[in-house]
């Protein structure tokens, strides 16, 4: 059998423009190569877009594989787009199916527009927004155990929930979605159209960050905020609007910062180091956690040589 293209002490490309290398890298171009990177590690990890992404300065040892490059089919069932079933491998990219699903008249991610995610990193974590969760549409999820093994998992099995799969040990392959054929391609571009434009206006999305920096909290008691806010029990709240009202936007470690149109952005400026983010996050969960005593969570992932 052919060797493995792998390459050793490989860049990691993510959103934030930084962070450190890969040991060892690999695009499979099949399940079969997949399988063999497995057996090579099977404690691998998988890179999608690196959008949700920051790698530490040191780099991650073992190997690192992207399914990007091959695994990029989208196939309507039968052939046919007016069932509203398609089959989407896992490498593809989120805003690209979001237009073409679109352009066939199949509803149900549009809400989703402004997500830079692969599919399988969008499945792991169950991507979403104010405008809905792609586990909503979900039908079926294929993946590879660390055994290497083909698994296949039915929607009445799967945990979706907010910012959850319980798929993590997993290596996605590729997901059937249900959605709703026969709509208007014209009225789904004007509601993507929609959405681009809030989020536009809300996030720093032209700046280098990795979106939302931290899961929105539930709260273990009621919260009353300094302008006198109040916020019940078991409700979610914002992390953004925590971390506003605690003061922190345009805190600064480094070359990271607190984004000051949206205060659940990290971005960071030129000659930014991976630590400088890590060491903001900390200290964001520290003075939210001193003056509201609620605990915010990394939506975050962050790769280190010892996570």
């Amino acid at each position: 059998m052919p060797e493995l293209a792998l390459q050793h002490d490989a860049p990691l490309p993510t959103w934030f423009r930084i962070g450190g290398r890969a040991e060892q890298f690999c695009a499979p171009s099949n399940a079969h190569e997949l399988r063999r990177c497995i057996e090579l590690d099977p404690a691998l990890r998988v890179i999608g877009d690196g959008a949700n992404l920051l790698v530490d300065d040191d780099g991650v040892p073992g190997l690192v594989v992207s399914l990007t490059q091959r695994f990029t089919g989208i196939t309507p069932e039968s052939g046919e787009w007016s069932s509203g079933r398609v089959h989407v491998e896992a490498g593809v990219n989120l805003p690209k199916l979001i237009h073409e699903v679109g352009r066939h008249g199949l509803a149900g991610l549009e809400g989703l527009g402004g997500i830079p995610a692969s599919i399988g990193g969008a499945i792991v974590m169950n991507a979403g927004g104010v405008f809905g969760e792609i586990g909503n549409v979900v039908e079926r999820v294929h993946a590879l155990g660390r055994d290497g093994r083909n698994v296949v998992i039915e929607r009445r099995d799967l945990a979706f929930g907010y910012r959850r799969s319980g798929l993590g040990g997993l290596i996605i392959t590729g997901v059937d979605l249900a959605l709703q054929a026969g709509a208007d391609p014209a009225a789904l571009r004007a509601r993507l159209k929609e959405v681009m434009a809030f989020k536009k206006r809300s996030q720093p999305m032209a700046d280098n960050s990795a979106g939302c920096c931290f899961k929105n909290p539930t709260l273990a008691a009621d919260l009353t905020t300094l302008d006198g806010e109040t916020f019940a029990s078991g409700s979610r709240v914002g992390a953004g609007l925590l971390i506003d009202r605690a003061g922190l936007k345009g805190l600064r470690i480094g070359g990271a910062s607190v984004s000051d149109r949206h205060a659940n952005f990290i971005v960071t400026d030129a000659g930014a180091a991976a630590r400088d983010v890590i060491r903001l996050m900390e200290e964001v969960v520290k003075q939210v956690r001193d003056r509201f005593g609620v605990e915010l969570h990394r939506e975050v992932v962050v790769w280190s040589r010892d996570q």
